[in-house]
């Protein structure tokens, strides 16, 4: 029996058991409601109030901080002998990978051909809104996160929730706390070998496959595809032994390069089309408040850029958080105000160029897509490059590859952190995970699975449900944390406490809540 018709097998058997499931979950999670001639996803509104109830609650946090946010990465804050694995900017990057990946390239895509060119403005307004969201998710992450005894770190959701729920609410709260942890913990790991391993593989091997030959190419044949399972899943292995040190130290590197190349090549495209600039904005903003051809008017726009927006940042799923929390410092807000900058840099920076370098290069295969034919995203981004740059499919495929990789990496970490909560910290369980999950990226190239991707969309989803609950629950200690870093910063300036004694104990400094 050839690995081809094995693999196929092995895809229906999967499919045929799981997918009743996946649908029925979907259907719950992703339930939507029709609004004004189109469909709101419930779960989307829910990210979206989110933001906008922590955008008022925080005093419109993310614009009045982000220079002090920038401030904070750049190390200007820094405290000697905090606790933790790796600094401000390089939790920044390890976070940043889990989510700038392929949606941003065909994501943004298929948003602008299904909402129109004025998907990007409501697009970019719930990238803002989220970075309120991360602001508090992560401040929470920081505070209520466990420090080991090797000086290694575990937070996320499955901390906070159980953590700060007791703190508040008592033995009720801790009870409470426990049982979403588990859950949180699950989904999470759940996520992590489907969505942030297998799918990333699965898409990345398929944009290479493309760009040498089609299924008739190097890359076409089973043999070929299991060499690149091989390939990454041995990348990953590696980095995933060192810890999130190692995976900091890799993607600190990696998602500056990776963000570089593609943001350049949106510059290139759009300096070379410098004069239909101004077209195209004003196409954004006008198909933002009277779209045409769009299903739902000025509200299916909306819904389909805060759709894209919301699962592209992931500013509320709790994910983050697990990253962020390795960070060393003694303010938990101080790395809040850090990861503020998650959803700008990914959906306000990112999502945008992409969408704005379709509108201007206006590729002849996204007005086929606009028009109802079926499209892939990928490649109306690719066209739109090709039409200044011949040759960028090839270098598309790089920033497809290095955007995947940093994702299975991250997503390598979360799945561990879940694991070890649900299962223990022994070296024995560590190691039966980062088996568990390379032997899961040499099978994204082999496999679709995608009933158990689906699913594990769900699964995410269903953690924002929970994870964002914990957070309104949970706000008041973050408006604390933050009142204590901004006086600490304060003080810092002011000269009350000099750089080099900014490692003793903040209770040194006077707090105002």
């Amino acid at each position: 029996m050839s690995l081809d018709s094995v693999t196929q097998s092995v895809d229906e058997a999967v499919s045929g058991f799981f997918e009743p499931i996946a649908t029925w979950l979907g259907e719950v999670v992703f339930y939507a409601v029709p609004v004004g001639g189109t469909d709101l996803p419930l779960i989307v509104a829910w990210l979206v109030v989110a933001g906008l109830v922590f955008t008022g609650w925080f005093g419109f946090v993310q614009l009045r901080k982000f220079k002090l946010a920038l401030d904070v990465v750049r190390g200007k804050y820094d405290e000697k002998g905090s606790a933790g694995e790796v600094n401000h900017f390089q939790a920044l990057t390890a976070a940043v990978s889990g989510t700038v990946g392929l949606g941003n390239i065909a994501g943004v895509a298929v948003a602008v051909s299904i909402g129109g060119p004025g998907a990007t403005f409501w697009m970019i307004l719930c990238g803002l809104l989220g970075m309120a969201t991360k602001f508090v998710e992560v401040t929470l992450g920081v505070k209520y996160r466990e420090v080991h005894p090797d000086g290694t770190v575990s937070g996320g959701p499955m901390h906070y929730l159980p953590k700060g729920l007791a703190d508040r609410f008592g033995k009720n709260g801790k009870s409470l706390g426990k049982v979403l942890a588990v859950l949180a913990s699950f989904m999470v790991l759940f996520f992590g070998l489907f969505g942030g391993n297998l799918f990333q593989v699965n898409q990345s091997y398929a944009q290479l496959v493309s760009v040498t030959g089609g299924e008739d190419g190097a890359m076409g044949s089973s043999a070929g595809a299991l060499f690149f399972g091989i390939l990454i899943a041995a990348l990953v292995g590696i980095v995933l032994l060192g810890g999130i040190r190692s995976i900091a130290n890799v993607t600190s590197r990696l998602v500056p390069a990776m963000a570089g190349i593609y943001v350049v090549a949106c510059l290139v495209v759009i300096l070379v089309n410098v004069t239909a600039v101004p077209d195209a904005v004003a196409t954004i903003v006008e198909g933002a408040f009277n779209p045409e051809g769009v299903a739902g008017g000025v509200l299916g726009a909306l819904i389909i850029g805060f759709k894209r927006a919301a699962f592209s940042n992931e500013a509320g799923l709790g994910s983050a958080p697990i990253a962020h929390s390795a960070v060393k410092t003694k303010h938990p807000a101080s790395e809040g105000l850090v990861a503020l900058l998650e959803p700008f840099i990914d959906t306000v920076v990112i999502c945008t160029m992409t969408a704005l370098t379709i509108v201007i290069a206006n590729p002849a295969s996204w007005g086929e897509a606009r028009a109802g034919e079926d499209i892939g995203g990928v490649t109306i981004t690719s066209d739109a490059f090709e039409t200044v740059l011949p040759w960028f499919p090839y270098v598309l495929t790089v920033a497809v590859l290095l955007f995947a990789i940093s994702t299975v990496l991250t997503w390598g970490y979360y799945g561990l952190k879940a694991w070890t909560y649900l299962f223990g910290r022994s070296r024995a369980s560590e190691v039966t995970y980062k088996v568990v999950y390379t032997v899961f990226a040499v099978a994204g190239s082999l496999l679709t699975l995608q009933t158990l991707i689906d699913l594990a969309d769900a699964v995410l989803f269903t953690l924002a449900v929970i994870n964002i609950i914990g957070l309104y629950l949970l706000a008041p200690v973050v408006k604390r944390e933050l009142a204590s870093f901004l006086e600490y910063v304060r003080a810092r300036k002011a000269g009350e406490i000099a750089d080099d004694e900014s490692g003793e104990d903040q209770g040194s400094v006077k707090t105002t809540v």
